[in-house]
């Protein structure tokens, strides 16, 4: 490949090596940024006409041209170079061909490493408010699916063993904090993106006088970077999406699990959408839950993508330097999988079907009113501790003797404590237990239903903005 056609190709002697033109090339996905590139050179060349930097003529022939390669880019008749590198230069290229000489003016006070963080930062934006409606998308369907299921009661488990009863619905809710925090985290992500490092030059500012504040205003930035050599190296805003996406994948991770647990033979407390699940190639028998499997399996990927780019970024001098290539890739994919995969899990949330039988049964098996019948020793007077231990004392009998609390005589709840009282088999239901965790944050059914209100006040706020 003729060195002449290289931006860069004035000092060299040699023609680029082939193969490593083929390594080093990133059209084959920065090109997603090739409509972020049109606009901001649309705004880059604007703002030079303004104050007077290019002609206002050469201005025009150069917004012309762009605005050209953007209706090819929709249309998808653009056709993208191997030689031209990337998609700042395939732009370049082509803005040549259609303005001729005057489309090198374009470059004026700007270098391609603050035009690809520009670029870059514009099109996480965009990514982000997929993201963050998709995500506001799942804590509505959890809070529907909650709202429509205040009455069935579910066991809740610590160490995987069965705890105390809660509501479904709590269960659910506990869910949706979990993707109510991880939209704030996004949101901050966004807030960090932000700011235009357009006009940074290559590292040092320019010597021309550009208006950033107006190039800015123009491509709907709030603000300008504070320091041109830290601009044109930062990746803090891609690690942050990379860790913000991290975490929600690892609570899409956590749900997929309990998903894939409770929709089996062993617990069957609901079953999942059959269109969202598969098939053996050779068990007729079987229903696999397919579709929260890959939810699990697929936050590998993003951590990785966090761990790469962290990796990358960790031994970089300032300012800009051809490891910050690996950043898209990374966060490209990040994206896609999140988007996926937040979309998979309304539908899987949306399409629950509980079985309200199953779950009172569990709930009936084993011991979980202990922490109800120490609670109710505590307000007789005893200490927690001795309340404590008489009741495990009584499940040691009940063990011993194949009883459950309500098949007990109240002679035998006295043999553990004189405190018990007739009124002791009062408790002795989930439904009772439940309705005692009245305080907030609990599981008793008014708070659930608060919960409920105060998730759809957030939503709303969330909908002003995404």
């Amino acid at each position: 490949m003729a060195k002449k056609n290289r931006a860069w190709s004035g000092r060299f002697k040699h023609e680029t090596d082939k193969r490593f033109l083929k390594f080093s090339q990133s059209i084959s996905y920065d090109r997603r940024l090739a409509l972020y590139d049109v606009a901001a050179g649309i705004a880059h060349v604007e703002m030079l006409a303004g104050k007077g930097i290019i002609p206002r003529k050469h201005a025009a022939r150069i917004l012309r041209g762009l605005k050209k390669i953007a209706q090819e880019f929709f249309a998808g008749k653009f056709k993208l170079k191997l030689e031209c590198e990337d998609i700042h230069m395939n732009i370049e290229s082509r803005l040549f061909e259609l303005a001729g000489e005057v489309a090198g003016k374009l470059h004026t006070g700007r270098s391609r490493n603050d035009l690809v963080l520009t670029d870059l930062r514009l099109w996480l934006k965009d990514a982000l408010c997929e993201v963050i409606s998709l995500d506001k998308r799942l804590v509505e369907a959890l809070a529907l699916k909650a709202g429509h299921s205040l009455a069935i009661i579910m066991p809740g488990f610590t160490h995987t063993r069965e705890a105390q009863p809660i509501l479904f619905s709590h269960w659910l809710l506990a869910y949706a904090q979990m993707f109510v925090r991880d939209g704030h985290r996004l949101m901050e992500v966004y807030d960090h993106a932000d700011i235009s490092p357009l006009g940074s030059g290559a590292l040092a500012g320019s010597n021309f006088p550009l208006d950033r504040e107006l190039a800015a205003r123009r491509l709907g930035f709030a603000g300008v970077t504070a320091n041109s050599l830290d601009a044109v190296s930062d990746r803090d805003f891609v690690l942050e999406f990379l860790f913000a996406a991290s975490v929600l994948m690892m609570h899409l991770s956590r749900l997929a699990e309990e998903l894939v647990w409770f929709s089996g033979e062993g617990y069957g407390f609901f079953e999942l959408p059959e269109p969202l699940c598969t098939g053996s190639s050779i068990m007729p028998n079987k229903k696999n839950p397919d579709a929260a499997e890959l939810l699990r399996g697929k936050t590998g990927r993003v951590y990785g993508h966090l761990v790469s780019l962290l990796t990358v970024m960790k031994g970089t001098p300032l300012a800009y330097n051809r490891d910050f290539q690996e950043d898209k890739e990374p966060l490209f994919d990040s994206a896609d999988t999140v988007r996926d995969c937040l979309a998979i899990a309304e539908l899987l949330v949306s399409g629950i079907k509980p079985v309200p039988a199953r779950m009172k049964e569990a709930c009936e098996k084993g011991f979980m009113l202990a922490t109800d019948l120490a609670d109710y020793l505590v307000k007789k007077g005893l200490g927690f501790r001795q309340a404590h231990h008489a009741v495990g004392g009584l499940v040691k009998y009940c063990e011993q003797h194949g009883k459950k609390f309500r098949d007990l005589e109240l002679a035998e709840f006295k043999a553990l404590s004189p405190r018990f009282a007739r009124d002791v088999y009062r408790l002795l239901s989930a439904e009772k237990s439940v309705a005692a965790k009245d305080v907030t944050g609990g599981t008793a059914p008014a708070q659930v239903k608060k919960q409920i209100v105060k998730l759809k006040a957030l939503l709303r706020e969330w909908g002003k903005r995404f």
